[in-house]
């Protein structure tokens, strides 16, 4: 029985540490907004930053842990300004979305996340928690699919293995 239960550990371990190094097609046809509130697919948004290192922010204006986390974003942001930093706003309306940004001086690329956190794109980036960090490197490849605010030394180290 030991021998079956330490299998099943190991096969489960295996899986759950196989990287996500792309994004689904889910992901990619999804359409997001823009500031000057037009639709835009993540595809496109991946597109303008293609060739450089991106750090990808899901937050909203409405997340505590994501308001008492800007001060490590804005310092990451001074950090690598070379890194293309794209934040994706799971605030409920375009205004709520625009004051958040305006309110917290939120730099880099904004998006608004149409359908919030359990919609289609937050589905098909497995969203479960904000705020929430992908970091892609100059190849397009995902480096770093899920970090949460705790993990700022994974974004570091996958930041400074992209340059």
């Amino acid at each position: 029985m030991k021998k079956i239960l330490a299998t099943l550990a190991l096969g489960l371990g295996l899986t759950s540490c196989q990287a996500q190094t792309e994004f689904s097609k889910e992901s990619l046809t999804a359409k997001l907004i823009n500031s000057e509130n037009q639709e835009i697919s993540f595809d496109e948004i991946l597109k303008q930053n293609q060739g450089k290192t991106v750090v990808i922010e899901v937050w909203a204006s409405w997340c505590s842990d994501c308001v008492k986390n800007m001060p490590e974003v804005k310092d990451l942001k001074a950090r690598y300004p070379e890194v293309a930093f794209v934040n994706l706003s799971c605030d409920k309306t375009f205004d709520a979305w625009k004051n958040g940004i305006e309110k917290h001086e939120v730099t880099g690329e904004n998006y608004l996340i149409k359908d919030g956190m359990k919609g289609e794109f937050g589905s098909s980036i497995k969203l479960d928690w904000i705020p929430r960090f992908i970091v892609i490197n100059k190849e397009g490849k995902i480096v770093l699919f899920r970090a949460i605010e705790k993990d700022f030394d994974k974004i570091i180290e996958s930041i400074e293995t992209s340059k």
